[in-house]
């Protein structure tokens, strides 16, 4: 079982180590801050509130570090991956609308269920295809969106600079092999609440 998991962890650490430094942004929110319409200071504003965040919820549970991704945006917040009771999503819930500035907060954690390495190998390889067709498009500023995958179901999260570049990303997921279901959290530029002049 460890074996299973230490190889998992080694195939994501490959996949994901070509994708590089500017997609995760230097103040870790998800968009190169040189391509991100955000202003410096909600940048900076969201990167305070992920930490706070990511900290709470070491501090209610070590095991969350690994298990539970977070995302802000815009002071919207968004946490993905799994936990062992609906209990614990409950409170992790409850510690993200603690956090100061919070606009929203979307819940897509999952109930653990046992370790399936077929199924954690698919789900890499589908992030991986999704990232590799953002970045080969044209119309699309593949930096500006992070991409997260349990069961088969593709997260993606990012910045739009219009609908039509929306659109293309969602319909790239549907169009990857063993996709069930895209669920996304796209915001258009005009949509942020201060944009840089």
């Amino acid at each position: 079982m460890k074996i299973k998991q230490i190889l998992l962890l080694s195939i994501f650490v490959i996949l994901t180590g070509c994708v590089g430094y500017s997609s995760t942004g230097v103040l870790g929110t998800g968009v190169s801050i040189a391509l991100d319409p955000r202003t410096l200071g909600t940048q900076i504003d969201d990167s305070v509130m992920q930490q706070n965040l990511r900290g709470k919820l070491i501090s209610l549970n070590s095991k969350n570090l690994l298990s539970v991704k977070t995302k802000v945006l815009d002071g919207r917040i968004f946490l993905t991956g799994k936990v062992d009771s609906v209990e614990e999503k409950l409170k992790i819930t409850k510690l993200a609308w603690e956090i100061k500035g919070a606009r929203s907060v979307k819940n897509d954690l999952q109930i653990k269920e046992k370790f399936s390495f077929k199924r954690a190998a698919k789900d890499v390889l589908i992030t991986s295809q999704l990232r590799a067709a953002l970045i080969s498009s044209k119309n699309i500023k593949s930096v500006n969106y992070n991409i997260d995958t349990y069961k088969k179901k593709v997260y993606v999260y990012g910045i739009a600079s219009n609908e039509e570049e929306r659109k293309e990303v969602i319909q790239q997921a549907k169009e990857i092999l063993d996709v069930e279901e895209v669920i996304t959290s796209i915001f258009l530029v005009e949509d942020l609440r201060v944009l840089k002049k």
